[in-house]
């Protein structure tokens, strides 16, 4: 078992792993070109994901300086209680153990999310897929660096390199100690990872993210966000899938026919339901379970309801409970809708783009959870912990 390692060892680490990365990030974009070569393409969303350029580059270092500087989650007092026999009771937060983080294609989860667990005071296990293995190996080979410079024993950061099979039988039977597993990737690996884990799961889940533009909507805000949320990052799970337009929206067909304009800017692709059919340059839906779908992808959704509670009932049925945004001037009826809507996060006139960790001024973030237990939305530095009691007597029975 690793000693836990005190806070100035794990921010040391960190600084001297921002530092590696970027002595050695000609090495990581040449792994990293080798992996965009072998790749088919057949994902657009997975090759946005897998590619790594000096941009991501960047946000690496940055994430971990950015770590190094936040406060140990470690050993925060929750509660605190002394009890009339002299008894004290204190709840203190504490690592989780070992966290497995199971991933495709992004090849800074390696550096991000690991960073994030590894400063929570927990050993991580990653398994990255296939696609990212060359830029992965680069990476972990500099985490196992940055550890060995501080003296720190390089099983605080190991790499799986499973297959399919190895990869479930790990999940049904642990060869060693795990106690926590967050998948990041589509709705197969968090289905196969539900299905095998013998230990919690936090779901980081799909988007399916939707739009509704009241009837009292400012027109101008409503295509300014409808427009960020779908095409600035389709490979996002905060991207935006589907609108829905109340029926008494002023100049609703003007309005709908300049956004169609917008968005074909970026060749998406628009279906509309039967109310909505007669727009130009969209599709007809084929399918109603499109409703369910994320896409990751150029391709979006016109809807039509009658009044805020069809909105709110529409999106309560088929989102994935990530994120929901109303446009309106109607305090009021933001207020009704931020509250009834069942989703992680909830926006009033803002796009759904800035459901992140670091957009939320968490830092970063390991995941972002639309399971309700334990924690919601992007789950932080703060959040990446459990809690353990401590109870201080002097010879008391019960």
């Amino acid at each position: 078992m690793s000693i836990l390692l005190n806070i100035q060892e794990r921010n040391a680490v960190l600084l001297t792993m921002a530092e590696l990365i970027v002595e050695n990030q000609s090495e990581i974009l040449a792994a990293n070109k080798k992996d965009l070569e072998g790749y088919s393409g057949e994902d657009l969303a997975m090759g946005d994901r897998l590619k790594v350029d000096q941009s991501k580059i960047d946000g690496m270092v940055l994430s971990l300086k950015q770590l190094a500087n936040e406060e140990d989650p470690l050993g925060i007092e929750r509660f605190n209680f002394t009890h009339a026999n002299g008894i004290n009771v204190s709840n203190k937060t504490a690592p989780f153990g070992t966290i497995l983080i199971i991933y495709e294609s992004r090849p800074d989860v390696t550096i991000e999310a690991a960073g994030i667990a590894f400063k929570s005071g927990n050993k991580i296990l990653l398994k990255g897929g296939k696609e990212s293995l060359n830029s992965n190996l680069v990476l972990v080979t500099l985490w196992h660096k940055a550890l060995e410079t501080h003296n720190c024993t390089k099983d605080w950061v190991t790499y799986l390199q499973f297959d399919r099979k190895q990869t479930q039988e790990f999940l049904e039977k642990p060869t060693q100690k795990l106690d926590l597993i967050v998948p990041r990737g589509g709705e197969k690996l968090i289905a196969f990872v539900k299905q095998h884990a013998t230990c919690p799961v936090i779901v980081s889940g799909r988007g399916n993210n939707f739009v509704y533009v009241d009837a009292e909507a400012d027109l101008e805000m409503a295509l300014d966000i409808i427009i960020n949320a779908k095409t600035t990052k389709i490979s996002a799970c905060n991207a935006l899938d589907k609108v829905l337009i109340d029926a008494d929206l002023p100049r609703k067909q003007q309005f709908l026919q300049r956004l169609i304009q917008e968005l074909k800017k970026s060749s998406v692709e628009i279906l509309t339901d039967e109310a909505l059919s007669s727009l130009e340059e969209t599709n007809l839906i084929q399918d109603e379970n499109v409703w369910y779908e994320e896409f990751l992808d150029y391709k979006i959704v016109f809807g039509q309801v009658p009044s805020i509670e069809e909105a709110i009932a529409k999106i309560n049925t088929y989102g994935g409970g990530h994120s929901a945004a109303i446009i309106t001037a109607n305090k009021e009826k933001a207020n009704t809708f931020m509250q009834l809507v069942d989703t992680a996060a909830v926006y009033h006139n803002a796009s759904t783009r800035f459901t992140d960790g670091g957009q939320f001024g968490l830092g970063g973030e390991l995941a972002i959870s639309t399971d309700k237990l334990h924690q919601r939305g992007p789950i932080g530095l703060q959040h990446l912990v459990t809690n353990k009691w401590y109870i201080q007597g002097n010879g008391q029975v019960r």
